[in-house]
């Protein structure tokens, strides 16, 4: 998945708080992480991305990710949800 299908999605969230939710209940389809966020930040998420077998995409900024969201301020992860 590309930063194109979290940009022509409506199923997405935003934020770190709302990602871990969606995750823990296997409601994610795809998660996004931008690598200039603070690893304490994106620890979590990444572990469990991987326990659950989850795809995670690697983006440049959090200012990317941002307005690939479409928010004016940056984002250290976003998701896009299942159907």
């Amino acid at each position: 998945m590309t930063l194109d299908d979290l940009k022509a999605t409506r199923k997405r969230i935003i934020g770190t708080k709302q990602t871990t939710k969606a995750l823990l209940k296997q409601k994610v389809k795809v998660v996004f992480v931008a690598r200039d966020a603070d690893e304490y930040v994106t620890r979590d998420i990444v572990k469990v991305c991987r326990e659950k077998n989850v795809e995670l995409v690697q983006v440049e900024s959090m200012a990317v990710l941002g307005k690939a969201c479409g928010i004016e301020v940056g984002a250290a992860t976003a998701a896009i949800l299942e159907e």
